[in-house]
């Protein structure tokens, strides 16, 4: 039998060492590489099976990584090695085809049970490709056929479901009916609404099962909670024919609840602390605005210096627990709850107006342009897209040098609200735009260094439109400014008036 050749990709030499002598005695091919760069030009030369991939690692990270391979070899295990904090990413990186994740630190025992998991899978996959010749096309026989694919897909240890066209269940492993407690006399052939009750999930497995996603790269997974305490991720992938027309659907069901609730606590946990921090850092943030109103004439120059650099930091932690607090709120799900009637214009123009004495200071303009034509007015939470909003243009004021410009526009779409930020800032460097979207993620250069943030402003501005089922586009040339394009679809918003009343042509400029 060949071994099982496995790779190690960690930059921890403790973690690569120590993960070896426990493969080399599962009977397992071990190479080593301390970052992504290395584990990639090994996988060009040697035929990988299993991957343990660490998530947070300099250079090219474990998510980044992860992609890649994906690209290179579908076939790969790939399980992530992660810490406490980033169960998170750890989630992402399953619903971007991760098979399992281990977190730092880990025991052997942990190390051997989950490789232990992906080789037996290994097996069963190779095993299903010997039988796929011989199975037949009706996928209804599945079910009374006492073959050798029943027996391997019976001892699967996640939930497996086979559907035909129509939608009707012809297969349920035991791990499926025991997530859904369904009683195994029930038996099959009925449809998918029979043995399940929730209406979503029964219409993401008749999508799959009617042909809707032909293309496996892009079928969604989809989440859903079945009790208070218990999560479930189903993936699916259609089933297809000798002429690639489909015959149905498999459906493969994992419990994410542990992962759930890790990461529950962890959104708990930083609720709990930025409300314990916010309003004695707010104090103290007054009162020292307070002491320096008082020193003002005096010649302690270096102890106003002093007091103000420490009003400046206790500002910005007051902004970092608000931003905090704003994800945990995104992450839990409770924005979008205080729906009113918004209209673009005057939120945007009530934002302009707040920045105003900001934007004045450094001597920068700002235009809004509106088209002839008002924008359609729909109910969502105003603070919501306020919060947006505000991001963005106080992103634009902030990377945008003294004198500079700044131009909002809005208008109507293909059935989008569609709002942009422009600047002729500095402009962002190619290598820099994929990664701004993410958490606590910031471009530091000569011209960036003295600007102060926290790096989540961006990161709640796409958590909010994921909300609303909108997009976010950038375009920079570094050196020359920013285009922030904001797309909220109308078909997701509820209109409240008729949006051909006619208005003049509205421009606002602040010099």
């Amino acid at each position: 039998m060949n071994k099982t050749i496995v790779l190690v990709v960690d930059d921890e030499k403790g973690i690569r060492d120590g993960s070896e002598r426990v493969l080399i005695k599962m009977g397992c091919e071990v190479f080593k590489a301390s970052c992504g760069e290395k584990g990639l030009e090994i996988l060009k030369n040697k035929k990988i099976s299993i991957i343990l991939l660490d998530l947070k690692m300099p250079g090219i990270d474990g998510m980044e990584m992860l992609k890649k391979v994906r690209e290179i070899d579908e076939s790969i295990m790939i399980i992530v090695i992660t810490g406490y904090a980033t169960v998170t990413t750890a989630i992402e990186a399953m619903k971007c085809g991760a098979y399992d994740f281990i977190p730092k630190p880990f025991e052997p025992d942990q190390l051997r049970i989950v490789v232990g998991r992906a080789m037996e899978k290994l097996r069963l996959i190779e095993e299903t490709k010997k039988l796929e010749h011989d199975r037949k096309k009706n996928l209804a026989d599945l079910d009374t056929e006492k073959s050798r694919i029943y027996t391997i897909v019976e001892l699967l240890p996640n939930g497996v479901m086979v559907t035909n066209i129509n939608g009707n269940v012809v297969l349920m492993n035991p791990a499926f009916l025991r997530h859904f407690e369904i009683n195994p006399e029930i038996g099959t052939g009925k449809s998918i609404e029979t043995y399940i009750k929730d209406y979503k999930f029964c219409s993401f497995v008749r999508e799959i099962s009617e042909g809707k996603y032909m293309d496996p790269d892009k079928i969604p997974t989809y989440e859903f909670a079945i009790k208070e305490d218990k999560y479930l991720m189903a993936r699916g992938k259609p089933v297809l024919g000798d002429q690639k027309e489909c015959l149905g659907a498999v459906i493969s069901i994992a419990d994410v609840t542990t992962i759930k609730m890790l990461d529950q606590l962890k959104s708990e946990f930083v609720a709990k602390v930025s409300h314990e921090l916010r309003s004695p850092l707010s104090t103290i943030h007054e009162q020292l605005a307070f002491v320096l109103s008082d020193m003002v004439g005096e010649n302690s120059i270096k102890d106003q210096d002093l007091l103000f650099r420490a009003k400046e930091k206790t500002k910005g932690l007051i902004a970092l627990i608000g931003d905090l607090l704003d994800l945990s709120r995104i992450e839990e799900g409770t924005v979008f709850k205080n729906q009113k009637p918004v209209r673009v214009e005057e939120l945007l123009k009530s934002i302009v107006t707040f920045m105003d004495s900001s934007i004045k200071s450094k001597k920068q303009s700002l235009l809004i342009k509106f088209p002839e034509c008002s924008l359609p007015t729909f109910t969502t939470d105003p603070m919501a897209l306020e919060s947006i909003f505000g991001n963005l243009i106080t992103n634009a004021a902030n990377y945008t040098p003294e004198g500079g410009k700044i131009l909002i526009s809005a208008n109507l779409s293909d059935n989008y609200i569609v709002v942009s930020v422009e600047d002729n800032g500095f402009g962002i460097k190619p290598d820099h735009q994929e990664n701004i979207f993410k958490k606590f993620y910031r471009v530091k250069n000569e011209k960036t260094r003295h600007i102060t943030g926290t790096g989540l402003g961006l990161p709640i501005v796409k958590g909010l439109l994921d909300d609303l089922g909108g997009t976010i586009k950038l375009e920079s040339e570094y050196g020359k400014g920013s285009t922030f394009t904001v797309f909220l679809p109308l078909n997701q918003l509820q209109e409240q008036t008729d949006i051909l009343h006619q208005n003049t042509p509205c421009h606002i400029k602040i010099k």
